[in-house]
């Protein structure tokens, strides 16, 4: 069977059930579960389906559009793995923030059955953790429909009136000199949920170690926890200042 007549199959199965797992799959259309770990991971290089830890789903053009869904299927394995190991840090009762970011919103499928109190500018963030055990406060503001996120003045009034035990980040390049994002919008919201935690969680994978972007908004004594599945010598530079790094294998 060609690859074209698998993916017809795979976004068929998609329609009917919403969400499909890999082994699902395999049976149903008669392949090795290598070949629809691979079709999965085309399909949603070019759009045609959010990727999962375990399977696909079908994206939602509201809530997941198509360039959010790519960007959070990138380094799938590296981003679970450190989720993961975030993850085993909360425990029920706590209060905490998770930002927009495609790595952050991973955190989800690990927190679904921990009775916390999630506050998120993220709308994919809201509709992942929708009928789980997590009350959710979603930050209010303008809506970014890119980055399918709320920011905005009212958004940073928002996160002023509330207080976390952890806020979990993300940032698009992370040196021994500082954070960098990609616009001020961002900054903005990390600096602000970061000021309302006890505990900053940053939430990066190898390729935001050691590099730079648009704005350079902080310096490195915003985070207390950098997790990571980089092991090059820039960890060693963090840990001299102040960062415990959590190190993950992907």
């Amino acid at each position: 069977m060609t690859f074209q007549k698998r993916a017809h199959k795979i976004l068929e199965l998609l329609e009917a059930f919403g969400e499909v797992e890999i082994r699902q799959l395999s049976t149903k259309i008669g392949v090795s579960e290598v070949t629809v770990r691979r079709d999965l991971t085309t399909m949603a290089a070019n759009g045609l389906l959010y990727r999962t830890h375990g399977g696909a789903m079908k994206i939602s053009e509201v809530i997941k559009p198509v360039s959010f869904a790519n960007k959070a299927a990138v380094n799938l394995k590296a981003k679970d793995a450190i989720c993961k190991k975030a993850a085993a840090d909360i425990i029920d009762g706590d209060v905490i923030f998770i930002d927009c970011g495609s790595t952050a919103f991973r955190l989800c499928q690990f927190i679904k059955n921990k009775k916390i109190k999630v506050i998120t500018n993220s709308l994919p963030v809201v509709n992942e953790l929708q009928h789980s055990a997590v009350t959710v406060n979603l930050i209010g503001g303008e809506v970014d429909a890119a980055r399918q996120a709320v920011h905005g003045t009212m958004a940073q009034e928002h996160i002023a009136r509330y207080h976390a035990s952890k806020a979990f980040l993300g940032v698009d390049g992370i040196t021994a000199e500082g954070l960098y994002a990609g616009s001020e919008h961002e900054a903005s919201n990390t600096l602000a949920m970061a000021s309302q935690s006890d505990c900053v969680y940053m939430l990066c994978d190898a390729s935001k170690i050691g590099k730079t972007s648009y704005l350079k908004f902080n310096d490195l004594s915003l985070v207390n926890i950098l997790v990571t599945d980089y092991n090059g010598p820039e960890v060693n530079e963090f840990g001299v200042k102040g960062i415990s790094v959590f190190s993950v294998n992907a």
